[in-house]
This record gives C-alpha cells, sequence and structure tokens, in this order.
C-alpha cells in the first residue's frame, strides 16, 4: 500500500505523540532522580547522585530488590519447564483437547491480575495451608509462574512450528539417540527463543505487584511493593525515584535484550 505524503506525515505525529505519552513519565522518574531539589523543582537547578547513595544505603530497599530478583529468578526458572515442555506437547504431538491445553496455558497474562491474585489467595488458605505451606517467596514465586509461563510458550511454539521436524527426523535417520537430537539439533534450534522468553519472564515478574499483594506472606516485600509502601512517605521521595529508575531499567533491559534475540517474533507472541 502505497501513503501520500500528507498521509505519511499524519502517522510521523501519531506515532511521535503516542511515544512521548508513554515515555515522557519514565523520562521524568530517571531525571528527578538526579534532581538536587528535594521538591523535585521543574527544571532542575542542580543534579546529584546522592539521592543513589542514600538508595543503596537504604536496607529496605536492597533487601527488596533482592527479594525481586530471586523471585524473578524462581519464576523464569519454573516457566522454562513448564513453558518449554508444553509447547513440545502441542506441537509435536496430536492428543484430545490439545487447544484447550493451549488456551489454558495463554488465559492467565490475559486475566486481569486482581483475579489471579484473589485465586492464588483462596487456594494458598484453603489448600496449602493445610500441607503446612504458608505464604512466603515459594508463593510469590509461583504466582509469578502463573502468567510468566506465557512467554516462554509462545516463543517455543513459535519456533517449533518455524522449524519444522525435518531436521530432527534426519538426525533420527543417521542414527542419533532421542537425547543426541535433541542436544545437537533441537536444543539449538529453540535457544535463543528459550533465553528471549525466559528474559520476557523475568521482566514480567520483576515488576509484578497485583499478584504480588495477594500472595506475599509477612516480611517478603519485592521492589514494587517497597515503592507503594515508601511512595506517600515524607522525605522517602527522592528514593523512591531512584528505586523506580532502577525498576525501570531492569525491566527495560530484558525486553530489550529479547527483542534483540528473537526479533519481532518475541514482542509478538506477548500478545
Amino acid at each position: 500500500m502505497t501513503l501520500s505524503p500528507s498521509a505519511r506525515w499524519v502517522l510521523r505525529v501519531v506515532m511521535a505523540l503516542g511515544l512521548t505519552f508513554i515515555y515522557v513519565p519514565l523520562l521524568l522518574v530517571l531525571v528527578n532522580s538526579f534532581n538536587g531539589d528535594r521538591t523535585f523543582a521543574w527544571p532542575p537547578h542542580d543534579l546529584t547522585t546522592r539521592w543513589w547513595a542514600a538508595a543503596w544505603a537504604n536496607e529496605g530497599a536492597r533487601q527488596a530488590l533482592l527479594t525481586s530478583v530471586e523471585a524473578g529468578l524462581g519464576a523464569t526458572a519454573i516457566a522454562l519447564v513448564l513453558g518449554t515442555m508444553v509447547a513440545f506437547a502441542v506441537q509435536r504431538f496430536k492428543f484430545f483437547g490439545r487447544d484447550t491445553v493451549s488456551l489454558l496455558i495463554v488465559l492467565p497474562i490475559a486475566l486481569p491480575g486482581i483475579v489471579t491474585g484473589i485465586a492464588l489467595d483462596s487456594a494458598w488458605r484453603s489448600v496449602m495451608g493445610d500441607l503446612g505451606i504458608g505464604k512466603g517467596l515459594f508463593s510469590v514465586v509461583v504466582g509469578h509462574a502463573t502468567f510468566c509461563v506465557v512467554t516462554v510458550y509462545n516463543n517455543v511454539l513459535a519456533r517449533l512450528r518455524r522449524t519444522g521436524v525435518n531436521f530432527e527426523e534426519a538426525s533420527a535417520d543417521l542414527g542419533a539417540s532421542g537425547f543426541q537430537t535433541f542436544r545437537y539439533v533441537t536444543f539449538p534450534l529453540i535457544r535463543s527463543a528459550l533465553l528471549a522468553g525466559g528474559l520476557l519472564a523475568f521482566a514480567l515478574s520483576f515488576d509484578e505487584i497485583i499478584v504480588t499483594t495477594f500472595t506475599a506472606g509477612p516480611g517478603v516485600t519485592t521492589l514494587p511493593i517497597w515503592i507503594f509502601n515508601n511512595l506517600f512517605r515524607p522525605n522517602q521521595a527522592p528514593i523512591v525515584n531512584v528505586v523506580a529508575a532502577v525498576l525501570i531499567v531492569l525491566s527495560v533491559l530484558p525486553v530489550w535484550l529479547a527483542q534483540r534475540i528473537a526479533g519481532p517474533s518475541a514482542g509478538a507472541s506477548r500478545t
């Protein structure tokens, strides 16, 4: 389709307005983390790194960062295992209810977070509690894994559909065992999809707050929860800005890496 020059300019303006609407607030947070004025007067009269030093010295913020990293790594590990296994089952085998299984795997990321949180809270109170497993970091990891599985599943499924089974059949014809075929043929083909899906899963887990609110046990505070708890406290605003800036960087970086590794399909697979 060929667009007229005026139409192209309109699209460019709309695109610029959309990007401005999305990214200017994030840029303000980053700039305010260096704003020397405690009241965030604008434009900043001077820039300083003392809020960053104060944030690093804050024991609560450091512990929350560590908890978020642990939860993100745990949820990503579960998502990699379950998402990959389900993707192989759906793509490589035909069985009754295959489409239903695919729908059930994708559904959690489409559900409102508060619904997922309430469901997990009820399950933990009525089932896990009776088994002697209370809420804590493990419950947060399980809660995050419910929607992180989707990113790995979609990435691996798309890669398996593109690669087909010709290489695996050729490997089997040459006498390779199932394990050798997976190690030398299948795994190299899906490796970048696994890495991209894992990075997206970690990013999703790292900034999750709603499900975390319902699943975190006493004393378990992730970075988003810490920001929310300190957002309106006096004298905490500069540190909150720094922590929010760190959260932006640590959330954007995995998504950027995933896009670089897997190409446009990584981003498209989340939809």
